[in-house]
């Protein structure tokens, strides 16, 4: 790669990294299923408008929008106002690469090689650490909304992968504007309309400037150029940038939300990392070959986040907990 596209996938990785920071900023500003709806709409809005028609079928379109907008990120941001860390959000959700593989082999008959499975096995035993960690000091039901948005991420990759969108950022502007609706019926029915209305009405400079972050820059700039470098390079050279993402997350974190580092998370950030590693780069087996011998495009992973300038909260709480919420884990949203 040249040294200007090495600096383009460095800084979508810090881009993606950072974007938990802004994302749990942005939960002490809008509940998280609404914030999750705004940020697909100034997404869609009006970038919509100049990308053109779609250039896949709607059906992909659709199913990648109710899979990675609602379920995905959905889990996502409830999962984070429970009290998921920021920096931990980052680690756990790169075992979607897992998800990812075990999806491929179930729908596409991808058969994983011993290095690659050898990879899965190590990022499992990272999140079986992080877990351990995330037990003692904050809630298991956040971890496992974790983990769901994970597993949802994975079955986007394998929809997305099926679909072979020509032009990523085309793709991406078309599926943000699938979950915007569904988001705010969600949202209405669980979080309440009136403590929807009272964040609109509360909205300041540092409100709207998080949703254009996560919405533009990490949505619409990141995909893009994201998609940019997969057009000019093999997928086995851009993808390992993606390890990137929880090293800015964590560090950033740190340093802009004093979450602490524990020994066990550096632990399971080294064998998470590693192994995803692995997986990712990792010789599929014959099953693999076969299928993409006989027209089937391979599953990589779609690295994204969300998605920022970290700013001071408005309102006190720990990373353990939030100040409660009317929301409840809806059962089918990420």
């Amino acid at each position: 790669m040249r040294p200007a596209h090495v600096c383009l996938a460095v800084l979508v990785a810090a881009v993606w990294g950072v974007n938990f920071v802004v994302i749990e900023v942005g939960l002490d500003h809008f509940p998280p299923l609404l914030f999750s709806a705004l940020r697909f709409l100034v997404a869609a809005l009006p970038a919509v408008f100049f990308v053109g028609r779609p250039k896949v079928a709607w059906k992909w379109i659709v199913g990648v929008g109710l899979v990675l907008g609602v379920a995905k990120f959905g889990l996502l941001f409830i999962g984070m106002d429970a009290g998921m860390p920021a920096g931990l959000s980052s680690l756990v959700l790169q075992v979607q690469a897992v998800f990812t593989g075990v999806f491929a082999f179930l729908a596409l008959g991808e058969r994983p090689g011993r290095v690659r499975v050898a990879g899965m096995v190590i990022a499992l035993g990272g999140i079986a650490v992080a877990a351990v960690d995330e037990g003692g000091t904050g809630p298991l039901t956040a971890f496992a909304l974790l983990m769901g948005a994970a597993a949802c991420w994975g079955v986007s990759n394998v929809l997305t992968r099926k679909a072979s969108p020509p032009d990523s950022l085309n793709f991406m502007v078309w599926v943000s504007t699938v979950p915007v609706l569904p988001l705010l019926a969600l949202s209405l029915l669980f979080e309440g309309p009136s403590r929807d209305l009272a964040a609109l009405r509360s909205l300041d400079w540092q409100g709207a400037g998080i949703i254009v972050y996560v919405a533009w820059v990490t949505t619409v700039f990141g995909f893009g150029a994201w998609g940019y470098l997969l057009r000019r390079h093999p997928a086995s050279t851009v993808a390992p940038f993606s390890l990137l993402v929880p090293v800015f997350g964590m560090s950033s974190a740190a340093l802009a939300l004093g979450e602490s580092v524990s020994g066990l998370r550096w632990c399971a950030a080294a064998l998470l990392v590693g192994g995803v590693a692995l997986a990712s780069l990792g010789g599929v087996g014959v099953g693999a070959r076969l299928v993409r011998r006989s027209g089937s495009p391979g599953v990589t992973g779609v690295h994204g986040r969300g998605p920022a300038v970290p700013e001071a909260a408005p309102h006190p709480r720990t990373s353990a907990s939030r100040t409660p919420s009317t929301a409840t884990p809806p059962s089918s949203p990420r």
